[in-house]
């Protein structure tokens, strides 16, 4: 039996348990699947999946979780505590017990996959699976295969959402490893605003695989600041593929932060439409032990006037791996676009490995580019000035490694979420330490 028919056959057990369902829902199902057998898992020989293997996922043979029970003390554990409207998921099963939207302003919708298909399929039939079809890859194929749950928000026109929109992922350890393929649909109408916080976490223990697909809609003047935090146990999987379709004037402020899962590859598309739009990337990894962290991302810029901004900052320890791939394409008649990208990579150790390639690809000529890409080990200097005014070794490497990761995570506006970054890049650091006033004294001392 090959990998890819294992994945079928589960496939095949789901649709036998289905019930009726919409005419189309079924015929993309159908369109996914015979395009992931055509496909085939990518191997190393695709150009853009060159320094990932995923032959481990291919080769697992993941069952399909039945419910979403978990602890909720575990889950008040791991989630962020922000006041926001919050849909919770279980391996992909969505969980109500978990979940909290509270009184969503008039305007805004936020509910489960499965729910807006059985409210109203109609309206979200023309928008899910318009951006990442069956072809954009196999996985994007195999998600629309097993597409059954996920989140839909929608904003109305000129809506501002005050709380953010939380979409939490959490993944449970049992005695069987499981796959999760959950779909995100953002539609934000003209001149709408909000914050979508989308969190990936999960028991310790937990061997699981999650392959998500986002499709985000900005109409005109639409603004989204959407936050991908990933926490992912150290022996999950996780693929995401998440496209944005920007028209005029709309705003896109990613922050991808990736702390956890063994294997990682994220695909962040932007497809800049209309004069003005605008779209800012953040990214930052963090790696140790043997995690694979690779990011893909694609700036589209296929109207005059736009505007696409983007610095990614990669931090390696033991023997993890880091792939960066940032491409910003600019099409004919694009003219008097602004596109800058960076990729700073920080090896904390003489075993870790970044692999880099910032691309442009430009079709017209009064346009403003630029692209680059370092890397670097801690400025053991800095360390030793440090260790001066009375901080231990460990404290000042992570102080340092903060201060690198600083440029990214000035921009973060949410407290919660900057903790966790923290914590994961520094470490518990001792209270008695002004910490701002430390990373500012060590990123100073850097520049020297």
């Amino acid at each position: 039996m090959s990998d890819e028919q294992r994945f079928l056959d589960r496939l095949a057990e789901r649709n036998a348990q289905r019930g009726n369902e919409p005419t189309w829902v079924a015929a993309r199902r159908q369109a996914g699947a015979a395009r992931f057998e055509a496909l085939g898992f990518p191997h190393r020989r695709v150009e853009d999946w060159k320094y990932t293997n995923v032959r481990d996922i291919a080769r697992t043979d993941f069952t399909l979780a039945g419910d979403a029970e978990f602890s909720p003390a575990t889950a008040a554990a791991l989630t962020l505590p922000v006041d926001a409207h919050r849909l919770t998921f279980v391996d992909g099963v969505f969980a109500p017990a978990l979940s909290a939207l509270g009184d969503l302003p008039e305007g805004v919708q936020v509910l489960p996959l499965s729910q807006a298909l059985a409210d109203n399929h109609e309206a979200v039939g023309g928008p899910l699976g318009r951006l990442t079809g069956v072809d954009f890859s196999a996985f994007a194929a195999l998600n629309t295969a097993f597409m059954e749950e996920g989140a839909v928000v929608r904003l109305a026109p000129r809506t501002v959402v005050d709380k953010p929109i939380v979409l939490q992922f959490l993944s449970r350890s049992g005695e069987h490893q499981v796959m999760s393929h959950p779909r995100i649909l953002v539609e934000a109408a003209s001149s709408s605003q909000a914050t979508l916080i989308e969190h990936h976490v999960g028991e310790a223990e937990a061997a699981n695989f999650t392959n998500l697909v986002e499709e985000v809609i900005l109409d005109r003047g639409a603004i989204l600041t959407h936050y991908k935090l990933q926490e992912a146990p150290i022996k999950d999987s996780h693929i995401a593929s998440i496209h944005v379709e920007q028209a005029r004037d709309s705003r896109y402020l990613s922050f991808n932060l990736n702390l956890g899962g063994g294997l990682v590859r994220n695909d962040l598309v932007t497809e800049l439409n209309g004069e003005g739009a605008e779209a800012v990337f953040n990214g930052l990894f963090y790696g140790q032990g043997r995690q694979h962290v690779d990011n893909h991302t694609w700036a589209n810029h296929n109207a005059p006037r736009t505007f696409s901004h983007e610095n990614y900052k990669g931090i390696l320890d033991d023997r993890a791996h880091g792939v960066f791939n940032g491409k910003v394409v600019v099409k004919r008649d694009s003219q008097q676009i602004e596109a800058d990208q960076s990729n700073a990579n920080l090896l904390l150790s003489d075993r870790a490995e970044i692999d880099t390639k910032p691309e442009l690809e430009i079709y017209a000529d009064d346009v403003k580019c630029a692209h680059g890409a370092t890397t670097g080990q801690l400025d053991e200097e800095a360390v030793f000035a440090l260790r001066t005014r009375g901080i231990d070794e460990q404290t000042a490497r992570g102080l340092l490694t903060l201060a690198f990761a600083g440029e990214v995570m000035d921009l973060v506006d949410l407290d919660a979420v900057s903790e966790r970054v923290e914590l994961a890049v520094a470490g518990k650091l001792p209270e008695r330490f002004n910490l701002a006033g430390l990373v500012e004294t060590a990123s100073a001392l850097n520049e020297e």
